[in-house]
């Protein structure tokens, strides 16, 4: 799994990653009991292009699978790309914090 380098992205990406978290954490569930297909997609859609603008490729790659699951409204499919997505992001915070000084 390739993770970002671009040193401007590295100053950024702590608070990119915990504003997914809690993204994910507030939305996620409610799309899911409402089975709410459009704003489910717009979650897919945003994660997939702000994830590949921060080199975060395996998590946008994610963001377009969650796409296609709305697409075909597969929400059995769809309930766990919760804990996928969640995974993915800590393993991303991990990374930021093995590779960062005391910046902030």
């Amino acid at each position: 799994m390739k993770m970002p380098s671009d040193p401007i992205i590295l100053e950024f990406l702590p608070e990119f990653v915990e504003d997914w978290q809690q993204q994910i954490k507030e939305k996620f569930g409610p799309y899911m009991a409402d089975k709410n297909t459009d704003d489910m997609y717009r979650l897919g859609h945003t994660l997939k292009g702000t994830c590949f603008q921060f080199g975060l490729d395996h998590i946008a790659e994610m963001g377009i699978e969650l796409m296609e699951l709305v697409k075909k409204e597969d929400w059995e499919r769809i309930q766990p790309m919760e804990s996928k997505l969640m995974d993915a992001f800590v393993e991303a915070q991990k990374f930021v914090e093995s590779h960062s000084g005391d910046n902030t």
